[in-house]
């Protein structure tokens, strides 16, 4: 079938690339056996997923970390490291506004993971009136600012406005829909896209563990499709207030970790990704070599926590050092892990690939890297944190591709 061409912002180490291109391996614990997703099983844990319509021809982040670890996963598997943009959103639209050629004309979806440390619990909650610029810097205090981090994805909107895509879906945290009336307020300039070109779907907020990810995790999803596009039966099934499940964007979920979900398989855990996974000592992956040496801080402080090995992992934070937790902790700080510690192992927190695997992403992604001839990194450990931390995993993203897909010629046939 013909190729979807999707264009990427805010797209990080790709995790929602990864998810909506498919053709990537994950653990078949994640997998539904019916669900027609698997090309091939790998060995008895791991499956390679088949290929999605979706292809990415044009990527976007302001982290270096982020280019690098997108350039050498995506480019093994024939992406051009030229698609990929090192450049703010605001530059970008920018630039557009002022004649230049930026974005690529026949673009059929656009996705974007706006930035979250304004809306997150975990942060300082400051919303649209952030006192962090576009690329990263700091703005004066209480000086407002059409560019500052909170209101990016207004920029979000305009390149909508102009590559008008049939189909559009923006992430963020959970703690956004707590933010008084800031959903509302995205979803009504979301749907003014293109001169009120766009019908806007109630987000929804999305728990990982219902779609197969070991994380305990949950994402608000904007899903907005462009009217002038849609079948007009589909477009008034779209706009009634009990959205008929056939036409309904927002993927069913495919196991049952919250209370409501849907779902029939059982929850994915740490120890099933975990499994044949060395010991940092002895591994000769580098992104399994190495792990936050922060020392323990009480059970009181963010990050002191040992996983729960047979369930869900804790929320992947942007972040190293002291926020990392504990793949164990040693029966002086109350480890649970009483076999572990017993064969000698030693007390460590998460290192970048457990992490990795815990956000589904593929376990051949190199992440942590050094220069060619060089012991210097190219992407480092805290580097490795971060952008795994920042990324939507793969699997979740898999999930709503899959249904895109499906309704692709219901909704445009």
């Amino acid at each position: 079938m013909e190729a979807l061409n999707l264009l990427s912002l805010f797209s990080g180490c790709g995790g929602m690339d990864i998810g909506f291109e498919g053709a990537f391996i994950c653990h078949k614990k994640s997998v539904p056996s019916d669900s027609g997703w698997i090309d091939r099983e790998i060995d008895d844990n791991w499956v390679l997923l088949r290929k999605n319509r979706f292809t990415t021809v044009f990527a976007n982040d302001i982290l270096e970390e982020a280019y690098l670890s997108w350039n050498q996963y995506m480019t093994r598997f024939g992406k051009d490291s030229s698609i990929y943009h090192l450049e703010s959103i605001v530059d970008m639209v920018k630039r557009h506004l002022y004649g230049e050629k930026v974005f690529p004309d026949n673009i059929d979806i656009v996705t974007g993971g706006f930035p979250c440390q304004d809306f997150s619990i975990a942060g300082k909650r400051l919303g649209f009136n952030s006192v962090t610029s576009h690329d990263g810097t700091k703005l004066p205090e209480e000086t407002p600012s059409e560019e500052n981090r909170g209101k990016l994805y207004y920029w979000m909107k305009q390149v909508i406005d102009i590559v008008k895509p049939k189909v559009f879906i923006a992430e963020n945290v959970k703690g956004l829909t707590n933010l008084g009336d800031v959903k509302e307020i995205i979803q009504r300039d979301f749907a003014q896209a293109d001169g009120d070109g766009y019908i806007v779907l109630t987000p929804r907020v999305l728990h990982a563990g219902d779609y197969g990810v070991p994380e305990s995790r949950e994402r608000v999803i904007f899903i907005g499709i462009r009217r002038s596009a849609l079948n007009p039966n589909v477009l008034k099934s779209l706009e009634r207030k009990v959205i008929p499940p056939e036409f309904d964007p927002y993927p069913p979920q495919t196991h049952k970790y919250t209370k409501d979900s849907a779902g029939v398989l059982p929850p994915v855990s740490c120890r099933d990704v975990f499994e044949g996974l060395e010991e940092p000592e002895e591994s000769s992956d580098l992104s399994q070599k190495c792990y936050s040496k922060a020392k323990y801080m009480g059970k009181h402080c963010q990050g002191q926590a040992e996983i729960h090995l047979d369930g869900l992992g804790p929320t992947i934070r942007s972040e190293h050092h002291g926020n990392i937790e504990y793949r164990r902790l040693s029966k002086e700080h109350d480890g649970k892990l009483s076999d572990e510690l017993a064969a000698g192992l030693q007390e460590r927190r998460l290192t970048p690939r457990e992490c990795a695997q815990i956000q589904t992403f593929p376990p051949d992604y190199p992440f942590i890297s050094f220069k060619e001839d060089s012991k210097r990194f190219k992407v480092s450990q805290s580097g490795a944190y971060k952008v795994i931390g920042n990324a939507v995993p793969p699997m979740l993203a898999y999930n709503i591709a899959r249904r895109l897909q499906d309704l692709w010629p219901v909704y445009f046939g």
